[in-house]
């Protein structure tokens, strides 16, 4: 039989020597870049109450969290996301705050995937979340941050992919599906089908022009002048629209700040995470399946926990910028 003290158990693993070495350094070089732009260090606990990554968080499904009770039965989790705990502390801490409130954090989190995923069940993130302030230039400042946290880790070689939520549910809505048919085009536009969305649209008797319009799901552009002869289509349906005018004026301030070499515009980008209400982006590198960094702007979350307050941020997984590093 297996003697079970000498193992750890499936999807975490030590960290020692050299290697854990690498891991401060990285952390450090992260946290140094958070600071440069005023970023205020903050620390959640490890595990909270359930209802704060709950069904209506949506930062998670109840069935990959780690759950457990606390001597008068409350359920508690593992945290499988920083950003809802985040929320929570900013609620109570800055309620009567109405000025912009920057914070950085780094912490483990962890998720029960399935153990055919074969993917670590416990990882390390750092990132920032910057609330109060909904402007297109706060969106700016945190890719900003993102591209210059990354090269300041040593990473030459990454994309950040930036969408924006209203433009696949502007086009979802304007297309009047049922629901089982939304569903099933949210399926096939995640997993990059997007000859079986065209099929599917045709089917459900979608006009063509807005099947046209429905083509921007399925590009990576580099600048606006890629969307211009969209523009035209989309002023039918604000929502699309609003949201290709605010990726233009993002653009601009990106391009501003010399991050676009880094950056590309994935308009059919669909989050996992509930809670996204505006700009969403995952960034990668060469070798590393994983995404390096995942975030995108929350304006309803904080309101959640007694707080209405607009807010954006990210949270870079460490060991996938550590492989990354080493594969570079």
């Amino acid at each position: 039989m297996k003697n079970l003290t000498l193992h750890t158990p499936e999807g975490v693993r030590d960290i020692y020597n050299s290697e854990y070495e690498r891991r401060l350094d990285t952390l450090y070089n992260l946290r140094k870049c958070f600071k440069k732009y005023n970023y205020a260090p903050i620390s959640t606990p490890t595990f909270e109450y359930f209802d704060t990554f709950s069904r209506e968080v949506g930062s998670c499904e109840s069935n990959e969290m780690f759950k457990f009770f606390d001597r008068d039965g409350n359920t508690l989790v593992l945290r499988p996301d920083i950003t809802p705990s985040i929320a929570r502390a900013a609620a109570m801490y800055f309620s009567d705050t109405d000025g912009a409130v920057k914070l950085s954090y780094e912490g483990n989190v962890f998720i029960n995937y399935h153990s055919l995923q074969g993917r670590l069940k416990e990882s390390t993130q750092a990132g920032c979340e910057f609330i109060g302030d909904s402007s297109v230039d706060a969106d700016a400042e945190i890719l900003t941050i993102v591209v210059n946290a990354l090269k300041e880790s040593g990473l030459k070689e990454f994309e950040i992919g930036v969408g924006h939520y209203d433009i696949v549910r502007g086009l979802i809505d304007a297309a009047n599906l049922s629901e089982d048919m939304e569903e099933k085009l949210v399926g096939l536009i995640s997993n990059k089908n997007f000859f079986g969305a065209k099929e599917l649209l045709e089917s459900a008797g979608v006009s063509k022009s807005l099947i046209e319009l429905f083509d921007l799901t399925g590009k990576i552009l580099n600048s606006p002048s890629e969307w211009k002869p969209y523009m035209d289509k989309a002023k039918k349906y604000k929502k699309v629209y609003d949201a290709l005018e605010y990726l233009t004026k993002l653009y601009d301030l990106l391009n501003k700040n010399k991050v676009m070499d880094f950056i590309s515009f994935e308009l059919g980008m669909i989050s996992e995470y509930k809670y996204y209400t505006g700009i969403i982006f995952t960034g990668y590198s060469y070798g590393v399946g994983e995404p390096l960094v995942k975030g995108g702007r929350y304006d309803s979350l904080l309101s959640l926990f007694g707080k209405d307050s607009p807010a954006i941020g990210f949270a870079i997984t460490v060991d996938q910028l550590m492989l990354a590093l080493e594969r570079q």
